[in-house]
């Protein structure tokens, strides 16, 4: 839509308010609702936003370590500018229009913005003549809880929908069709287009995929993807959770990212070859080596939370090293390349945790570095089972390993400039120091009597 077909919308709508939202440095929708006037209003002005949503945590705790903002600065209000292209109604709130912003023409927040980031990424694709096609695939567990019950069970032993592991499974679909059939229809009607839903392996563990499209659009279909799903299981007394691992006995939850690149029209998938083994381009071959190089120094991008490294485990469907292989699901990256419409690298890294813009920028900017510095691709290709082999570099085993690796290294600035990787290691930081602060009920259980 043009500027002013969505004013027309806008004011032919029935409805008196629109809402908004802005993505923090951990992927959790910010944002507010406002009346028509006002909306329209912030169409041309754009609109201030308190900063404090780059000064605090997941829980609203505010960092003591940032320099962009915190006490020092007042936490005062940063300009947010609404993006038109990403118009879309919430059909479970009486299709309420509903529009993402960003901090992209913020003086201040402008390079700490996950989606001004991911813009600046595509951009330098679009510079060396490619165009990103990506998208996410999700899995989560749902539990028979609301936010309240699981409060009051201190957040221990909720219930899940369905017992047993039990993948692929029709069954369990067919007994939870109320929830299960309005994700899918009420999810593409919010524009995030399913492909493909599923059970997967666990106890009421649900899979999907959402149709590609250029990079920026795949992360906001991701990250309004995980948000809907949320939305949608409230209202059927269900609470989604999109924890990297959220029990010890059970798989860990997935946010694997497909990608390729196109030429400028998109007429081509540059990553296929049908003359070469595999039918790997070789663009595609330095794009896995630049993904391969720059993974163990900018981890925490696709792992950024203490609990994303629970899931990496052998054994879980779950990468543990710097490793690639070709339909093989025990790599980190996964090529596939049946044809040429298809063909497209899945990097399965990141959880379910990651924050879709921040995941994305990292597998786009470290495949282009590749690209640029043409590396070779060194690392064997995995026949087999990766978990077998000791030959590859292990991934961080900890939020804090990975974090400081990130910085030591000085690829992170390179890639995403000095600002950003700044201020998200101090968040980083920030989040081990906080787990690291806490006493659990395995410290208690294990040394209160006894040590």
């Amino acid at each position: 839509m043009t500027k002013q077909e969505v004013v027309q919308t806008i004011e032919q709508y029935e409805g008196h308010k629109v809402k908004l939202a802005l993505v923090d440095i951990d992927g959790v929708l910010r944002g507010k609702v406002v009346s028509k006037s006002k909306f329209l209003k912030i169409l041309d002005e754009g609109f201030g936003f308190c900063n404090v949503v780059f000064g605090w945590d997941v829980n609203d705790a505010v960092y003591d370590n940032s320099n962009v903002t915190g006490w020092h600065t007042g936490y005062p209000d940063s300009k947010a500018s609404v993006d038109i292209a990403t118009f879309r109604t919430i059909p479970w709130e009486g299709d309420m229009p509903f529009f993402l912003a960003d901090f992209s023409s913020s003086e201040d927040l402008s390079e700490v913005c996950p989606r001004t980031l991911l813009k600046k990424v595509s951009r330098q694709s679009a510079e060396l003549g490619y165009s990103p096609l990506f998208s996410n695939e999700f899995e989560w567990f749902n539990f028979n809880e609301t936010p309240r019950t699981l409060k009051d069970k201190n957040y221990e032993n909720p219930t899940p929908l369905s017992p047993g592991m039990f993948g692929y499974s029709i069954l369990r679909s067919s007994q939870n069709a109320p929830f299960f059939n309005d994700l899918f229809d009420q999810l593409n009607a919010f524009g995030v287009p399913v492909e493909g839903q599923h059970t997967e392996t666990g106890d009421g563990v649900f899979e999907a995929s959402i149709t590609y499209s250029d990079v920026l659009e795949a992360a906001d279909r991701g990250t309004l993807f995980k948000s809907g799903v949320r939305e949608i299981a409230h209202r059927h007394g269900i609470m989604a959770s999109f924890m990297a691992k959220w029990n010890q006995s059970l798989p860990g939850c997935s946010g694997h990212i497909h990608q390729s690149l196109w030429d400028e029209n998109r007429d081509q998938n540059l990553f296929y070859d049908n003359s070469q083994p595999d039918h790997m381009s070789d663009l595609l071959e330095h794009y896995i080596a630049g993904q391969l190089y720059c993974l163990p120094h900018i981890l925490p991008m696709y792992a950024p939370t203490v609990n994303s490294y629970k899931r990496f485990v052998e054994g879980s469907w779950a990468a543990t090293t710097v490793s690639w292989g070709v339909g093989n699901r025990t790599t980190a990256l996964r090529v596939i390349t049946h044809d040429e419409s298809s063909a497209r690298l899945e990097t399965r890294v990141p959880g379910s945790d990651a924050n879709p813009y921040l995941s994305m920028a990292a597998s786009l900017a470290s495949g282009l570095y590749g690209i640029r510095e043409k590396l070779t691709l060194d690392v064997p290709k995995t026949e087999g089972n990766e978990y077998d082999n000791s030959s590859n570099k292990l991934l961080p085993s900890t939020l804090k390993e990975a974090t400081d690796a990130m910085k030591s290294s000085k690829l992170p600035e390179e890639l995403f400039g000095k600002v950003f990787t700044d201020h998200f290691i101090r968040t980083r930081e920030w989040e081990w120091r906080q787990f690291s602060e806490q006493v659990t009920n395995w410290e208690l259980k294990r040394y209160f009597e006894i040590i």
